[in-house]
């Protein structure tokens, strides 16, 4: 098990806008460089991608709210 944490202080996004789906759900397998959650800093979205293929295992952060760098945001099981 790993995580997925945040590069930067920010606000964590889970959908690319709040009328879309997020980009991904608890469950779902992902692969290396897919993109998992954006994080806005200073008025720039950063897309944060999968650094290993693997699984969602939780999403640890509310979609809106503010993450520190280096924040644990999700749990992967890596294949």
């Amino acid at each position: 098990m790993a995580t997925v944490n945040s590069p930067m202080r920010g606000i964590f996004y889970a959908a690319p806008s709040p009328d879309e789906p997020p980009f991904v759900k608890e469950g779902q397998k992902v692969s290396k460089g897919d993109v998992l959650c954006l994080v806005e800093a200073f008025k720039m979205f950063n897309e944060v991608e999968a650094e290993q293929s693997g699984t969602i295992v939780r999403c640890l952060v509310e979609n809106a709210t503010e993450v520190d760098g280096d924040q644990p945001m999700f749990e992967i099981k890596l294949d």
